[in-house]
């Protein structure tokens, strides 16, 4: 029987860049845990990973903001994700991982599930993820990542792309997220609890 547990974890930045819209992220989950209601418990300062960061521990879904700067939350994840599996006996099969980030390439408010190999389109801290949790190093796991648009500035060079996404949110885009990211990012969870249940019933071993 197929049952789910998800370590979702949103990529963002700390202080002083905490609001901006490269930890859209970051308010996602946040819109997402009142939804839940609950049964999924506030966010409260917790040590996970052997750093303090902002955690919703639930049955089904265990939240985290990242705690580390953007362009450096890969190790963090890592080994966060492993010790999870060791702190609750769990094979990687078993504890699903879904990564919440921003996205340039999209319009504001739109969210979209995205395989875990697919390009990381110039995002740095998917990047760092990349290089360091390796699939091929968890047979069995069931990962993936959702992305949360948030437009792009009409100048292309880096530095306006820089200043765009460190800027602090507008009410208008703080609205966006709460009101709108927060449903669909369920949206997009219970889908991808329905491709994973059935990837497992077709896998599983047969009595």
């Amino acid at each position: 029987m197929f049952n789910p547990r998800f370590l979702i974890v949103s990529l963002g930045n700390q202080a002083p860049y905490y609001e901006c819209l490269h930890s859209a992220g970051h308010f996602a989950l946040a819109s997402l845990q009142k939804l839940l209601g609950p049964a999924q418990p506030s966010f409260t300062p917790e040590r996970y990973g052997g750093k303090t960061c902002l955690a919703s521990a639930g049955l089904t879904y265990t939240m985290l903001q990242s705690p580390t700067q953007m362009n450096v939350s890969g190790p963090w994840l890592a080994k966060t994700w492993r010790e999870t599996l060791n702190n609750h006996q769990l094979k990687p099969s078993e504890l699903s991982l879904v990564l919440v980030h921003d996205d340039l390439e999209e319009d504001l408010g739109r969210v979209r599930i995205r395989k875990w190999k697919a390009s990381h389109r110039g995002h740095n801290g998917v990047k760092s993820v990349n290089a360091s949790l390796k699939p091929t190093d968890f047979p069995g796991a069931r990962w993936s990542r959702i992305s949360i648009g948030i437009d792009r500035p009409e100048a292309r060079d880096q530095m306006s792309v820089s200043d765009y996404v460190l800027k602090k949110m507008t009410r208008y885009q703080r609205d966006i997220i709460d009101k709108q990211v927060g449903p669909s990012v369920l949206q997009r969870l219970r889908e991808l609890q329905e491709e994973w249940e059935e990837d497992y019933d077709n896998t599983a071993p047969q009595p």
